[in-house]
């Protein structure tokens, strides 16, 4: 064990063989191993950990480790976990858990629990900071209300750099991390703020007016939270006041619930682009994955059986030459994989909004032009197998003909799509993949089967 410990001090994340070290000492109700193990982690590892054993496992880790969940690890597991662990912990054990966590991350711990679970964990905070939570849990949801934290450090924007240290050394309810100094006005509405070391650099009588940072911007509790994330990631900032309908100060978000968030976005544009719902996880059951797979994979077998209607119209000239079903699949296997090139792009730069109105033409014309010269090149090269395999130059040509105009309509589509269902108000990342895989399948299949009827029979 001491071996294990040692590791464990050393790695970064979750070090080799610690996840077996764990299970053996659960297997063998050895709590003080277990805490011997745990106890050097982050809470970000100890959360990766449970999400690596079984539910078996999970509910006698917890049983032998009383007292031991922490806050920063609920904040830390998925949405699913979280609930099966604050079922299994005590009144008082969650109350412990999530005393010490300020507003903004107990908020992201209850907003997507069942009612019940609500419950319990509000009933387990003071009066005081029950009220700040179901007051953000009032704004809408992926909202900057339901993101900021109430716990402010704000100063009247008539003070000096020495009143504010002064007063910042009196207090004994500051937030645990802070960044700036919000300067307000006499009706708390903010107007700047001061970062810590600029305040802490400069002389006591300086005004704090005259070192308010460039980068000050507010945000509305109604405001979108991806807004929110893409002002934090584009203009560089580390923290920013929230305020209500009447521009008065009433929250703070900080960079780390604000990249949160963009990762969060990031992982549901991937998932999503294989048609997977954003909610997924390693440690869902198996009948929850599988409802949340059925339904793209039902769209599939329809996009699937539209493929074979064309197919089905070139029987004919598919039992004449069988050649070409031997190469049919590769006109439509490389559409398909140039098209979703072309769609994670497209995709990926709707999400940071690189790719607007202004120059959607632009990039539609350079992804066309991209797929006729890849598809030219790999023409080329499949004419000439085509033409080696089978002994007939013409079919060469075909399957050359068709490779081009596939390409070409894989670029318009795979950018085209999503910038159509974003303009309709359909998420991009969610339906473009589908309608991509068809219009490649489609148009390879009736290019090669139509140029194949034409200039071979």
């Amino acid at each position: 064990m001491a071996d294990t410990v040692e590791m464990i001090e050393e790695d970064e994340g979750l070090p080799k063989n610690l996840v077996a070290a764990v299970i053996d000492a659960v297997q063998l109700g050895d709590a003080g191993t277990i805490d011997a193990l745990l106890d050097p982690l982050h809470p970000a590892d100890i959360a990766d950990l449970f999400e690596q054993i079984d539910e078996r496992d999970r509910a006698a880790l917890l049983h032998l480790r009383k007292g031991g969940m922490d806050g920063d690890i609920l904040s830390e597991l998925g949405d699913d976990l979280r609930e099966e662990v604050i079922n299994a912990l005590e009144p008082t054990e969650l109350a412990e858990a999530v005393r010490d966590l300020e507003s903004d991350d107990v908020v992201d711990l209850v907003e997507d629990l069942d009612e019940e679970h609500q419950w319990q964990v509000l009933d387990a905070l003071e009066a005081g900071d029950r009220v700040a939570v179901e007051k953000a849990l009032a704004y809408p949801e992926e909202s900057a209300g339901r993101l900021m934290q109430v716990e402010v450090v704000c100063a009247p924007s008539h003070w000096t750099v020495g009143e504010a240290i002064d007063y910042l050394r009196a207090s004994d309810d500051l937030p645990e991390h802070f960044y700036h100094v919000i300067l307000v006005d006499p009706r708390v509405k903010p107007v700047g703020y001061v970062a810590l070391g600029r305040l802490l650099g400069t002389s006591r009588d300086v005004p704090l007016t005259e070192l308010i940072e460039e980068s000050f911007r507010t945000f509305r509790v109604d405001q979108d939270e991806e807004d929110v994330a893409y002002a934090f990631n584009q203009y560089h900032l580390i923290s920013a006041p929230v305020v209500d309908e009447d521009d008065r100060l009433v929250g703070v978000i900080t960079i780390d619930d604000a990249m949160i968030v963009l990762d969060d976005e990031h992982d549901e544009d991937i998932l999503r682009l294989a048609g997977v719902d954003a909610e997924s996880s390693l440690t869902d059951k198996v009948i929850a994955t599988t409802k949340r797979r059925f339904p793209w994979l039902a769209v599939n077998l329809v996009t699937a059986i539209f493929a074979s209607l064309v197919i089905a119209m070139f029987e004919d000239t598919i039992a004449t030459l069988v050649a070409l079903a031997v190469l049919m699949p590769i006109v439509a296997s490389m559409g398909g994989n140039a098209g979703t090139q072309s769609l994670t792009v497209a995709v990926r730069s709707i999400a940071t909004k690189d790719l607007t109105g202004a120059n959607v033409w632009r990039v539609i014309r350079r992804e066309v032009l991209v797929g006729l010269v890849n598809g030219m090149v790999f023409a080329i090269v499949m004419g000439l197998i085509g033409w080696v395999w089978f002994g007939q130059p013409m079919l060469g040509v075909v399957i050359a003909l068709a490779m081009v105009i596939n390409m070409v309509v894989a670029g318009l589509a795979g950018t085209g799509i999503p910038v159509v269902l974003e303009k309709m108000g359909v998420d991009p990342a969610l339906a473009s993949g589908a309608f991509v895989t068809t219009v490649t399948d489609v148009v390879g299949f009736f290019a090669f089967l139509g140029l194949a009827a034409v200039m071979l029979l």
